[in-house]
């Protein structure tokens, strides 16, 4: 990742529909802004996982000073407002992070990041169409910005536009063949179509970028178990769980495959882990009253 690079979670979706297991759904949110430090010029990234990293916004709170001294001596600094903005966003502080994005806009017009910066925080916040325009805006000064075209694809997918959300994904990984988060994101959508050949394609192209993140282990593992790789699925169920031992669905995962493979006490002690991580899910406690547990 670059110097200064936000981390996007741009996509590491929920699971949200049974099929006995807790198939990938669509994106719902962009998530929290995270990742490693700052410096340079705030370009946004993706980086699998990175939401998930309570360190993340810790560091981004305790920069929010030292970052405001650099803009208090350079108010007029664009990129120094784009950095602090993302600090702000990964914060959580969302209004903030909209004042500094829109400032460095009006500073420098052209400075497509943080468009693009804007985008993701509206996006949290709902604003769909207001972030599309400013994806779009980012890829019309920078038609080589792979991360625009990321973000724009992610709020297609949200509003169930995939086709668009495909071609936006493919012109992605056509400047930047290294993007995990493009091949896992276009991947969800394979999915969702029932083509799992193609996804555990795009799912593993985002392991060989990035082994790091669980997501793709996970979205590999519920298409490899639809495809009949029970074996297999489970391989990644756990993969998942070795990089994140907090990762409710894949702990849920793993268990509806044990029960499935007729390991009933691995079975329910998975699905009482996605439970106590994971209290209001109703796929969760049901497994663990199948299996004989007390779902408390």
């Amino acid at each position: 990742m670059p110097d200064g690079a936000i981390g996007i979670r741009t996509g590491w979706a929920r699971r949200a529909k049974a099929f006995g297991i807790v198939l990938a759904a669509p994106l719902l949110l962009t998530g929290c802004i995270s990742g490693p430090g700052f410096g340079g010029s705030g370009v946004i990234s993706t980086v699998p996982g990175a939401e998930s990293d309570p360190g993340s916004v810790a560091g981004a709170q305790a920069n929010i000073a030292s970052l405001s001294e650099v803009v208090r001596a350079n108010p007029r600094d664009a990129g120094a407002l784009n950095v602090r903005g993302t600090a702000y966003a990964r914060a959580g502080a969302n209004s903030e992070a909209l004042q500094d994005f829109s400032n460095a806009i009006t500073i420098d017009p052209r400075l497509y990041q943080a468009y693009a910066n804007r985008a993701l925080v509206l996006r949290r916040l709902g604003k769909l169409d207001l972030a599309i325009a400013d994806f779009t805006r980012a890829i019309e000064i920078n038609p080589n910005y792979d991360q625009a075209y990321v973000g724009r694809a992610n709020v297609y997918r949200q509003t169930n536009r995939a086709d668009l959300a495909l071609a936006d994904f493919a012109a992605a990984i056509q400047i930047n063949g290294q993007n995990p988060g493009a091949y896992h994101d276009r991947g969800l959508i394979y999915q969702l179509r029932g083509d799992h050949q193609a996804a555990i394609n795009d799912f593993s192209a985002a392991i060989e970028r990035d082994a790091t993140a669980p997501e793709p282990w996970n979205g590999r593992g519920l298409s490899k178990l639809a495809t009949g790789d029970s074996k297999g699925a489970l391989d990644d169920f756990n993969a998942a769980l070795n990089l994140n031992k907090n990762y409710a669905d894949a702990w849920l995962n793993r268990g509806m495959v044990q029960e499935q493979l007729g390991n009933r006490d691995d079975a329910r002690a998975a699905c009482q882990r996605a439970l106590s991580l994971s209290p209001g899910s109703a796929v969760a406690r049901a497994c663990v009253q199948r299996t004989g547990g007390v779902a408390g």
